[in-house]
């Protein structure tokens, strides 16, 4: 592996106005670093990678960068572009398996982060390396959230979280598994008990329904839900998918590889609303697809679907009489999720839009003070990378917050 990461990183031209880091959503200085991987500078360069991005192995795995870095590196308009994932990985993985913090001088102040997802993960270790006492509440056994419960092991292997971890309580941070706050500890509980600065960072992890006959079914099931533990499910030997989204590659896939023989992903549109490259995945992993049809009903056998046409106006619209059964064992809807509503009901001051997400301004700030949130509970359900960029400006804020400094502007 290392031999081909070398010769992929000497295909950089080392462009003046790098594209590819243009194309990256939290700006990595991908040339700078690729310069210093082959002048043998691989710690410097793989910190320069952690202190950009904290995920940075995580994002190297799992990114599209299809549609990013590579998407858009100057080599990919006359052959193959850079596979800067590959490299970033390598660099990554060498840098975080030596990382050692060192000590850290403790400021005293305390902070809460709820969820121990990607966003929680970011702003907890930048708030840990400023001193900052740090308790991460994670509602689930192990952190990790979308990462751990919402991604195949294929995909992001679970001991690269479980570094994290450590990583993580080498800082100092203290970790609360299985606590639900919004249920027996409230926000006011963790006021009270001395944190300047709360953040939440919860995902969403209520599924989307389709509001249709049959949701309700015993051979039904939610994408978000089965992620979490596929070994506790029967699905049988036939799939039907309803959504064509990253979940449902990874859905479709993680059945194929717990006993299903037949996976269908049916998609109102023509284009598959996942990345190119995970649908080239699905396909050669012998997933198949229905494009251009819609669920009608779901009944025991299977789900009947009405074929679309385009009304000239851009909406699609069900086509009478051609109603079809596409029969399978099991259904799993694959619609995106929202938010939870636990913590908003039991704290006051909190305000969300009407799709039940968190309300911000620019700099994480929600409607109550000292209370801030980033990620999928603020956003809907994003990128990784995109939790992070944002994740990274909300704990310089937070920083300001906790000292008592002006922020730039006056909410």
């Amino acid at each position: 592996m290392a031999l081909n990461v070398i010769n992929e990183a000497k295909r950089c031209l080392n462009c003046k106005k790098p594209l590819c880091r243009t194309g990256c959503p939290i700006n990595t200085s991908i040339p700078e670093v690729i310069q210093m991987f082959l002048r043998g500078e691989i710690n410097e360069a793989g910190k320069t990678l952690f202190e950009n991005n904290p995920l940075s192995i995580i994002c190297s795995l799992i990114c599209n960068h299809e549609n990013q870095c590579e998407g858009h590196c100057v080599m990919n308009r006359k052959g193959a572009p850079v596979q800067f994932s590959s490299i970033e990985n390598y660099i990554s993985s060498n840098y975080f398996d030596k990382l050692k913090f060192g000590e850290i001088e403790k400021n005293g102040i305390k902070a809460g982060i709820i969820g121990a997802g990607p966003a929680g993960i970011t702003i907890a270790i930048i708030l840990a390396q400023k001193g900052y006492d740090i308790t991460l509440f994670e509602s689930k056994e192990k952190i990790g959230g979308v990462l751990r419960y919402g991604i195949p092991e294929f995909r992001l292997p679970k001991t690269i979280i479980d570094k994290y971890r450590d990583k993580m309580e080498s800082l100092g941070i203290k970790i609360r598994p299985n606590t639900a706050i919004g249920t027996t500890i409230t926000i006011d509980d963790m006021f009270r008990d001395g944190y300047k600065a709360i953040f939440i960072g919860t995902g969403v992890w209520k599924p989307n329904m389709l509001h249709i006959k049959g949701e309700t079914l015993g051979n039904v099931h939610f994408a978000i839900n089965y992620l979490v533990n596929p070994d506790a499910y029967n699905l049988g030997k036939s799939l039907n998918i309803i959504g064509a989204g990253n979940a449902a590659m990874d859905v479709a896939r993680t059945a194929l590889r717990h006993g299903c023989e037949k996976v269908t992903v049916f998609s109102r549109n023509d284009h598959l609303a996942a990345s190119p490259r995970e649908v080239e995945y699905a396909a050669i992993d012998g997933v198949e697809f229905v494009t251009h049809v819609e669920p009608i009903e779901i009944v025991d056998k299977g789900v009947i679907m009405s074929e679309l046409e385009c009304d000239g106006y851009g909406h699609l619209d069900a086509i009478l009489g051609t109603e079809k059964l596409y029969e399978a064992d099991s259904t799993i809807i694959a619609i995106s999720q929202g938010p939870n509503s636990r913590i908003v009901s039991n704290t006051t001051g909190l305000k969300v839009n009407d799709r039940g997400l968190l309300v911000t301004n620019k700099f994480g700030e929600t409607t109550r003070d000292g209370i801030f949130a980033s990620g999928d509970v603020v956003r809907g359900a994003k990128t990784v990378v995109e939790a992070v960029k944002y994740s990274k400006q909300v704990a310089e804020v937070m920083h300001e917050y906790m000292q008592g400094l002006p922020l730039d502007e006056i909410k």
